[in-house]
């Protein structure tokens, strides 16, 4: 009875030696949990004069469709602005066509309720690109951006690039009653 009893204790550590192994190396296999969100954001330059926006985007993933909102919100503009000028990252490889990039006032959107324009604002869009294959959007309402308690957004709607990675997107203001632009902020925009 004793020898049976030892046996079985015995039969039982092997099992469990066994088993307890191979569910815990294949748990991670059957959590297919392959978007997880950091909550931390990358920056190349980690100077003071940085300043990040906000801004959402549609679908993150390559070569689908895509809208991106890059907002403006009353705390990034400190004077009514004349000029917009959207530098595009050389390695975005997207076509940008004007017909697809328009300028409106918005209503973020937050837990309960969806990011959505609510007036578009008129602007010639012109899309320049230098000898260096940097690109920018230059954006030129036809009345000043006034500086008041509205968001507003430049809206791009692309097909995503081909290749994932951080792409850095910079923005400059002309504001009213200066000559030159100045620095506004930044987007960091991810593809997967």
């Amino acid at each position: 009875m004793f020898k049976n009893t030892k046996k079985l204790a015995l039969n039982y550590k092997i099992l469990r030696f066994l088993l307890i192994p191979t569910i815990l190396v294949s748990t991670p296999f059957l959590n297919n949990n392959q978007d997880a969100n950091a909550g931390l954001e990358f920056q190349w330059e980690q100077d003071s004069g940085y300043r990040r926006l906000k801004w959402f985007q549609k679908e993150k993933k390559r070569n689908f469709r895509n809208e991106i909102y890059f907002f403006f919100r009353p705390s990034d503009r400190k004077a009514d602005l004349l000029k917009i000028e959207l530098a595009v990252p050389k390695t975005f490889k997207s076509k940008l066509k004007t017909k697809n990039i328009s300028l409106c006032k918005v209503r973020i959107g937050g837990f309960d309720t969806r990011t959505k324009c609510l007036e578009n604002i008129p602007a010639d869009i012109e899309i320049k690109t230098d000898e260096s294959s940097l690109r920018t959007l230059n954006i030129y309402p036809f009345s000043p951006i006034p500086s008041n308690k509205d968001s507003y957004a430049i809206v791009l709607k692309f097909f995503n690039p081909k290749k994932s990675g951080l792409f850095q997107f910079h923005s400059y203001g002309q504001l009213k009653g200066k000559s030159v632009s100045s620095y506004l902020g930044s987007w960091t925009i991810v593809i997967d």
